[in-house]
């Protein structure tokens, strides 16, 4: 429709104020701000609608109108329930950038003139997505009538009857319409959208998880004032959002697809909402991580976590224990940043898999370097009961009743990964790994950086583990797989090869049991009777492939020392 027109419908009661020889502009779709720079949410050929509450003296208006010139805005509307008669200033301004600038009568309500240029500009498809689109974005900005991704997909399905979910790159559900998507279908998806962007293939793609079809549209914004495109895919793929459709868009027309395309844009921006209130955690994140890594005074460090803590925990009355966990993703390519991608998902990672909404991350602060990323993450103070009944915050006085409670809140390597291994090994394809370290949980600035070496020293025993998708905790450090991971390649090499090809040879060529005897022969601590019986063998036959092994290798079993050795050969393999 063209601007003209808006003046010929009487109901409306628009005035004109200026613009009379850009009448002929058309108009193609309504947005209502009070937002003093709405440039990121204008597509062009929008006529805006404003109460003026972006106004705080007459310097004001020029920006405003020359942002929206900049942004291809078809028209102004001002109200004039806020001040009255339009001030001179904006009508000014709108004649210096040729902008047609309306009032609006007091009496009329926005949602009149978004509801006729929606009819207009719709037509016969009014009942279709571009109608929800164009009649509804004003409730995608920022103001106080805006709303979120659940303002759309409510609208998907009482308007077209589509049921439609927001999910994470793991599956989580940011957003959704009715029924809840249950936790192992959301993963299904994400594993399905992943893999399809890792081959290239063209959305929305199109997948059956329990007998339901389902469309996958990723969200991503390349609107005015998007982040520019990454320049590899795997920059990207395992940080992206995407909408899920219960319904098979194969058979959709062009135009069907074009619009619910928009639908992800408007999507888009709560994302970017989402990544901007990061910044501060990231931020504290960072500094704190800084300081640590220069190694200083404890004072100075502790002063930052009392910063760190209100902001993660608000409301919280004393200073919490802290973990830090460390994760890195590497890619086979060069050229690959891999520092960000770890980033974006250790802080999806790290939000609790049955909580949904974008802002459930609030007690998350990550920061990266390099291809690594840290995240310092608070547990609540553990509140113990005194022996005279009264409730006192934990200070580690009471040790037993503090260390259980902490201990239940802290984070557990293998928990973490759980519900998200699968939708990421899709992501990461056969070209890249994720491995994560988990610290144990320190109450002191001092604790820290042992904390920070305790989470990296993990990393490093997950990684030296088989799979596109490893863990490792504290607790494993006590242990001797320590020590597996930084033992040179060759050496390993060397020393299975010494101890244990003769009995891969000799199991080939005589199509024995060797190395599977003495794998049990082992777990069963040197137990003759428990071996056998594991085995299914004679006490005699064990006997005779034990001095086998013996025999072939000159060590001895009944040894601790050629145990030992046997053992870790076994691992290292």
């Amino acid at each position: 429709m063209r601007l003209r027109a808006l003046l010929e419908t009487d109901a409306l009661g628009l005035r004109l104020l200026g613009g009379e020889d850009e009448l002929d502009r058309s108009v193609r779709g309504v947005m209502t701000t009070d937002l003093r720079d709405p440039s990121r949410y204008l597509t062009g050929g929008e006529l805006v609608l404003t109460g003026l509450a972006w106004r705080r003296d007459a310097a004001d208006s020029e920006p405003f109108v020359r942002i929206l010139t900049a942004a291809g805005v078809a028209g102004l509307a001002a109200g004039e329930a806020e001040l009255g008669d339009i001030p001179g200033d904006l009508i000014e301004a709108c004649e210096r950038h040729r902008m047609p600038l309306f009032a609006v009568h007091e009496t009329v309500a926005f949602a009149m003139i978004t509801e006729h240029v929606v009819r207009q500009v719709s037509g016969e498809r009014a009942g279709d997505l571009a109608a929800v689109v164009d009649r509804h974005r004003r409730l995608m900005t920022s103001g106080p009538a805006g709303g979120g991704p659940e303002v759309v997909l409510d609208l998907l399905g009482s308007d077209l009857d589509l049921h439609a979910w927001v999910l994470s790159p793991t599956g989580r559900q940011i957003a959704g319409a009715g029924a809840p998507l249950p936790g192992p279908v959301g993963a299904a998806l994400a594993g399905h959208h992943l893999a399809a962007t890792r081959t290239d293939r063209r959305a929305p793609y199109r997948t059956t998880v329990d007998g339901v079809t389902y469309s996958l549209f990723p969200i991503r914004n390349t609107g005015r004032g998007a982040a520019p495109a990454a320049g590899d895919v795997r920059e990207s793929v395992l940080s992206d959002w995407l909408l899920a459709v219960e319904a098979d868009a194969s058979d959709w027309p062009a135009a069907r697809l074009d619009l619910l395309q928009g639908v992800t844009q408007l999507i888009a921006v709560e994302r970017d909402r989402r990544d901007a209130a990061r910044t501060v955690r990231r931020r504290l994140a960072q500094e704190i991580l800084e300081l640590v890594q220069a190694g200083a005074a404890p004072a100075e460090i502790a002063a930052r976590l009392r910063v760190a803590a209100p902001v993660l925990l608000p409301g919280l009355g004393t200073a919490p224990h802290w973990q830090v966990v460390v994760a890195r993703v590497e890619w086979t390519a060069e050229g690959v940043a891999g520092g960000p991608v770890a980033q974006a998902l250790l802080e999806e990672i790290l939000v609790d898999p049955a909580v949904t909404g974008p802002d459930s991350a609030d007690r998350i602060a990550v920061a990266h370097t390099g291809d690594e990323a840290i995240a310092l993450v608070p547990l609540p103070a553990v509140s113990v009961p005194p022996s005279d009944g009264t409730d006192t915050a934990d200070t580690d006085a009471d040790g037993g009743a503090a260390a259980a409670g902490k201990d239940d809140a802290a984070l557990h390597a293998d928990a973490l990964l759980t519900a998200v291994r699968e939708p990421l090994s899709a992501g990461l394809a056969d070209d890249g790994r994720l491995t994560l370290g988990v610290s144990a949980a320190v109450h002191s600035a001092e604790g820290l950086r042992g904390a920070l070496e305790e989470a990296r020293h993990a990393r490093r025993v997950a990684a030296a583990r088989p799979g596109r998708v490893c863990a490792a905790g504290h607790h494993e450090l006590a242990s001797h797989v320590l020590l597996l991971p930084f033992v040179p390649d060759d050496v390993r090499r060397a020393f299975t090869a010494r101890l244990l090809d003769p009995l891969r040879d000799y199991d080939r060529r005589h199509r024995a049991e060797l190395i599977p005897t003495l794998e049990a022969f082992l777990d069963c601590d040197g137990s003759w009777t428990r071996c056998a019986a594991r085995l299914h063998l004679h006490v005699n036959t064990l006997r005779y492939r034990v001095g086998r092994i013996e025999q072939l290798t000159g060590r001895d079993l009944s040894r601790l020392e050629d145990k030992l050795d046997f053992f870790l050969a076994l691992r290292m393999s």
